[in-house]
């Protein structure tokens, strides 16, 4: 674990929202994290696709494939 600074408006973002979210701040600021990274590795998925992704690597107990690897394009029909 580490320090992190931040500005205070993105702290500022990460209190309202973790709030309104019931989430802690550390919880959302991780969530923010993740979904970013996940969008820099998958810059096709939508925000729901990742999400999507972030429950199956959870379910499946894989969080850190989910974190480092990209994800695995649709087959087509």
């Amino acid at each position: 674990m580490g320090i992190l600074k931040i500005s205070e408006q993105m702290h500022e973002n990460l209190r309202s929202t973790s709030a309104a979210l019931s989430r802690s701040i550390n919880a959302q600021a991780e969530h923010w994290l993740r979904v970013g990274m996940l969008a820099e590795l998958n810059p096709k998925l939508s925000y729901g696709e990742i999400c999507q992704l972030l429950i199956h690597a959870h379910q499946s107990g894989d969080l850190i494939q989910a974190t480092v690897q990209p994800a695995a394009e649709p087959e087509a029909a």
